[in-house]
């Protein structure tokens, strides 16, 4: 049994020896990746600071409605018209995280996994959390009530607009005649 592990640790150097070239390609790549890119106890520069903002998500969706207002306002033939929009899901930050996977067993079949995963907080900054991407809110719904909303071409137009600016699909859009 010993001298069938022997052969084939002896194979694998000759294919390492075979593939050196590869193999120090791949390991300098490691090392780049695993090198730190700041020296000693220096703040990380490329890290930028994103505190949470201040503005509740009511206020966030109350000022985007203002600002959807203000913009089909110009549309020719809406007239005076009020906006409604119904959120799904509010923005949400995605923060980073330092996760770690740890197994037992053989790595070609390992026999137990363990996940773990902690969000990164910078220290000295009071602890403030790193945002590494942020999710645009998703809607439900819009209504539309405007005083052109009897003419088809402009019904099509105020449809058109809020599908670009939200991302809904057309039957999620009412455009209702205001009333006098």
């Amino acid at each position: 049994m010993e001298e069938k592990h022997k052969g084939k640790a002896l194979a694998l150097l000759k294919a390492a020896g075979k593939y050196k070239a590869v193999l120090l390609v791949i390991a300098a790549g490691v090392i780049c990746l695993l090198w730190p890119s700041s020296g000693g106890g220096e703040k990380d520069n490329n890290l930028t600071d994103i505190s949470l903002p201040s503005t509740s998500e009511e206020e966030r969706l109350e000022r985007l409605q203002e600002e959807m207002e203000e913009i089909l306002g110009h549309i020719q033939g809406v007239g005076q018209l009020s906006l409604m929009l119904t959120v799904d899901r509010g923005t949400e930050q995605v923060l980073a995280g330092d996760t770690s996977l740890s197994y037992s067993g053989d790595t070609a079949a390992p026999e137990d996994y363990s996940r773990s995963s902690e969000t990164v907080v910078l220290s000295g900054d009071g602890g403030s959390v790193v945002v590494t991407q942020e999710l645009a809110p998703r809607f439900r719904g819009a209504l539309v009530v405007c005083e052109g909303a009897g003419d088809p071409a402009v019904q099509l137009e105020v449809i058109q607009a809020v599908s670009a600016l939200t991302g809904l699909g057309s039957d999620k859009i009412s455009v209702v005649t205001w009333q006098s």
